[in-house]
């Protein structure tokens, strides 16, 4: 092992990631509980991030299960669900928001993308809801809701720099912000993305992105990057589209002039042009090319490595995967909107703690070691519940005997409302002279 492990290196990280104190302090500023109130702050937070396990749900009875085991004493659901609050909401989004900022995995992406600051993917999911919370989250179509979550990937990182969540009819593209902080970090995009303008203002914020070229977007060509001998089509002056089909070289490599719209000032938008690369790599299997545009130099960056580069947004693609399958994203089974963002953000804080200790897990582990990561986030999973109970004894909380939470969880919740076996008992029973 590269450093090594004690017995409580998993629950020093955590509770320096999330310290019981300001859990407690960022919960009286923003009116989560009541100064005198029943629940406790930081088993709650860490049942949402640990409550649940292989062949657990993602539910609220699964999160208040996972509270009363950790938690000094037992909440009954009623007291539950009435703490379970759009304040609450906001709250789980801020620690979401800081975690991201903290958590950072050692690099994990290879050598050459060691001149960028970061590498970062932008993508969007949609997650289906309950058709009566249409209003509050439309969909393009009629009687359905949705919301998009939508994400920047720091791959460099292994974690996600900025998050946004809006209605599903929200496009991905106007999710992104261009802006200083673009200075020496390569941005990878898919066609939901794709702006002339953006590609400008990158950079122009010396920043570097590479996206695919839209088959509506036809630039025309302004200079080849590599010559070719013998009879080769020339391709200066001619628009991309119009001669790409024509072509029967492993890559094209090229100058482009594109035309675009700046930003409004004083009540109009201007025409500019700016000029980018765009690189074409062929793809034998369907006999056409995949076409790149991006600012990328050709000394550094042949075509091949671009093709290696957009490989990348998989890395999303896994991200949403995991967020779906083992923190179940899209499960939502509910018609109030701020319990779909108190499930929401429970999610993004488990992803936030898995991140945090697959760092700890890199730092001890033997250099050279990969952990593939579906393979960690199962793991992460499985060991769930385990975590948390260590947690709580490193915090010292002492929940009610198994025995007491054990009846009180299988009680009814009325009782004044007889159970359904009770009714049909009562209805088919005899009718009794008197």
């Amino acid at each position: 092992m590269s450093n090594e492990a004690s017995s409580q290196d998993v629950e020093r990280r955590l509770t320096n990631l999330l310290p019981s104190e300001a859990l407690e302090d960022h919960a009286d500023s923003v009116g989560v509980v009541e100064r005198e109130g029943k629940l406790q702050l930081p088993p709650l937070v860490w049942s949402f991030a640990f409550g649940f396990a292989a062949g657990e749900s993602r539910t609220l009875a699964a999160f208040r299960r996972s509270y009363n085991s950790t938690a000094d004493e037992s909440l009954s659901p009623g007291g539950f669900y009435q703490r379970l609050t759009p304040t609450l909401a906001e709250y789980l989004r801020d620690l979401v928001e800081y975690g991201f900022d903290e958590v950072a995995v050692p690099h994990t992406v290879s050598e050459e993308f060691d001149r960028f600051r970061d590498v970062m993917v932008a993508d969007g999911t949609v997650l289906r809801l309950h058709e009566l919370l249409s209003e509050e989250y439309t969909a393009p179509h009629e009687e359905q809701a949705g919301a998009s979550l939508h994400l920047l990937h720091n791959v460099t990182d292994q974690t996600i720099d900025r998050f946004s969540v809006t209605d599903e009819k929200t496009h991905d593209s106007t999710e992104f912000e261009t802006g200083p902080w673009l200075e020496g970090r390569l941005a990878i995009f898919d066609l939901a993305y794709f702006k002339y303008r953006r590609f400008a203002l990158i950079d122009e914020n010396d920043g570097y992105f590479v996206s695919r070229l839209k088959k509506s977007a036809n630039p025309v060509v302004t200079d080849e990057l590599r010559e070719w001998r013998g009879r080769a089509i020339r391709l200066e002056g001619k628009q991309i589209h119009d001669v790409v089909d024509d072509l029967q070289r492993e890559y094209i490599d090229v100058e482009v002039e594109a035309e675009f719209k700046r930003g409004p000032y004083e009540g109009t938008r201007s025409l500019d042009t700016k000029r980018f690369r765009v690189v074409g790599v062929r793809n034998e299997d369907a006999d056409d090319y995949h076409l790149y545009i991006t600012n990328l130099s050709r000394e550094e960056f042949q075509p091949a490595d671009l093709a290696t580069i957009y490989r990348c947004r998989w890395q999303v693609e896994l991200l949403f995967r995991e967020l779906k399958t083992q923190y179940e994203l899209d499960e939502f089974n509910t018609t109030k909107e701020h319990i779909v963002e108190i499930l929401l953000y429970a999610a993004l804080l488990s992803l936030v703690v898995s991140r945090d200790l697959l760092g700890l897990v890199v730092e001890h582990a033997d250099e050279g070691i990969v952990f593939p990561p579906e393979r960690w986030a199962a793991t992460f999973r499985s060991h769930a519940q385990l975590i948390l109970r260590e947690l709580r004894d490193y915090l010292a909380y002492s929940p009610p005997p198994l025995l007491q939470r054990l009846i009180e969880d299988a009680q009814k919740i009325h009782q004044q409302r007889p159970i359904l076996q009770e009714q049909l008992a009562t209805a088919i029973q005899p009718t009794v002279e008197a």
